[in-house]
């Protein structure tokens, strides 16, 4: 059973580092699609939105592929600095992050499209920068969506298992979080440990959207 705990300490690592590279990069990103219009701009939507319905081996393969040591990110990090990110646990985190990326957007995106524009404008005339506007008046405004869409990523990065088993493997200790070790207690037939490790996954899971649902009204999650 000790094993079980090692794999929660390592999921709630990874889904936790994984939720606040989404809080920076989903919000911003959902922000932009939010209040500009540019040439591209669905086309663009489209593709930050396809982790969500893209089948996670295929995103784990494009990973395996653009992060390995022959890889064109992979090899020049390996070639510069030494880091060899696949099957590390910041693979792990890599692949959460990406997978549960849209949620984080898409949420973000809807809630920011709920702040009224007169709001900002009124805060530049009274002389607030651009940067002031944004932490002043539209995130305050935003958060319940965005904090919403936050809790959905992190319940997502929690039962990533396709494009985590591609890139990270399923090393004990290391790299094997909870939906993995899921998989390889049933192929051993531990069913104890099975039962466990679903039961936590579970629990943690029906929290976070409880959570989630109480945060914002239904619609706002709807459209995320």
């Amino acid at each position: 059973m000790s094993a079980a705990w090692v794999a929660l300490a390592l999921t709630l690592k990874v889904a936790g580092w994984a939720t606040a590279l989404n809080l920076v990069f989903g919000v911003a990103v959902g922000f932009v699609m939010a209040r500009w219009r540019f040439p591209g701009r669905d086309l663009l939507d489209a593709a930050l939105t396809l982790p969500m319905v893209m089948p996670p081996t295929v995103l784990g393969y494009y990973l395996l592929v653009l992060v390995g040591s022959q890889g064109v990110v992979g090899a020049w990090l390996l070639q510069h600095f030494g880091i060899r990110l696949i099957f590390t646990w910041q693979a792990a985190v890599l692949a959460a992050t990406i997978v549960s990326f849209p949620l984080v957007f898409k949420a973000a995106r809807a809630a920011f499209e709920t702040v009224e524009p007169q709001l900002e404008d009124a805060a530049s005339t009274l002389g607030i920068g651009a940067w002031g506007v944004f932490f002043r008046v539209s995130l305050p405004l935003a958060w319940r969506g965005i904090l919403a869409g936050l809790l959905l990523s992190f319940a997502r990065a929690l039962g990533e298992f396709g494009a985590t088993l591609m890139v990270a493997g399923s090393i004990v200790g290391k790299t094997q979080t909870l939906s993995i070790a899921v998989y390889e207690a049933v192929q051993a037939g531990q069913d104890d440990s099975a039962n466990f490790l679903v039961a936590v996954t579970s629990i943690t899971c029906v929290a976070v959207l409880l959570s989630a649902g109480r945060l914002v009204p239904g619609r706002v999650i709807a459209r995320a």
